[in-house]
């Protein structure tokens, strides 16, 4: 079924659980990043950012994901990431698109909460989900780069007045993560965000997941994430496994038989994700 973010994440909610929502980068690998969900039993969020939704178009990834979502019996979330652009949010959203996030972390914390708002008030008219952003994220994004230095973590109070201004159905938080980080992994700040989970009860959201250690995953769902972010890592082994079949292959071989061995790389990382997502080893609720 095709699902808002808010559904799904209450389900993780309800199940003290987290969804993983996974970048695609093309309509390849995206039936088999469903299937993934489908075969290991959980809703799943596809998420493209802006300029992946206008290369393949924003009606087709709509028309797309819902024909996926209903004939696989698999909740499945549309998702717009990482959109600061009005025109482009309002596209995904009259396109179809189930859920978008309005990333302010840019902008002063009070012009975050107006800009956001004005996001909400469009989406929640449309029946489709809000996902803000407070505190910085380190790494690039979509050509976007945060350093070190301007790195700046969500604070608890700031976080209650957000949500309480902007009525997200969704907050990612600065907890130490980075994006597009794949070759080391992080150190997340477990206290902070357990100090945003006990003052925010909305669902929270993880970004740069490819940089989180595993070992990690458990006591961040405990803590509230019911959203994490995975994208950098499908995208570069799904090249990895593309460069070595195309290199390896006749020019006049059929391209499927290419593309689809790093389509099946990206299912394999789907379903690991998803396993250690669903948080088997913790009751129901926390």
């Amino acid at each position: 079924m095709y699902k808002t973010l808010k559904e799904v994440t209450k389900t993780a909610e309800e199940l003290n659980m987290t969804i993983g929502a996974f970048n695609t980068h093309n309509l390849e690998m995206l039936p088999e990043m469903i299937r993934g969900a489908k075969e290991e039993g959980s809703p799943i969020i596809i998420q493209t950012s802006i300029d992946t939704a206008k290369y393949i178009g924003y009606k087709v990834m709509v028309a797309v994901v819902k024909e996926i979502a209903t004939d696989e019996m698999v909740d499945v979330a549309l998702h717009l990431d990482h959109a600061r652009d009005f025109d482009e949010i309002k596209a995904a959203i009259d396109a179809g698109y189930s859920s978008v996030m309005y990333d302010g972390s840019h902008l002063p914390f009070k012009e975050n909460i107006v800009k956001t708002k004005a996001v909400v008030e469009y989406a929640h008219a449309h029946g489709v989900s809000v996902e803000g952003e407070l505190g910085t994220i380190g790494g690039t994004e979509e050509g976007i780069s945060v350093s070190e230095e301007d790195k700046v973590y969500t604070r608890p109070e700031d976080a209650v007045e957000f949500v309480k201004e902007t009525k997200v159905d969704a907050l990612a938080i600065a907890i130490g993560t980075n994006h597009g980080q794949f070759k080391s992994k992080t150190e997340v700040n477990i206290p902070l965000l357990k100090e945003i989970h006990r003052v925010v009860s909305i669902p929270l959201v993880i970004h740069g997941g490819t940089g989180v250690k595993e070992e990690d995953y458990s006591e961040l769902i405990n803590n509230g994430i019911r959203k994490f972010n995975v994208g950098t890592e499908l995208l570069v082994n799904w090249t990895k496994e593309a460069k070595d079949t195309f290199g390896n292959t006749e020019i006049n071989k059929s391209l499927r038989h290419n593309v689809i061995p790093a389509n099946m790389k990206v299912k394999e990382i789907v379903k690991h994700k998803i396993r250690l997502f669903m948080n088997l080893d913790s009751p129901l609720k926390k």
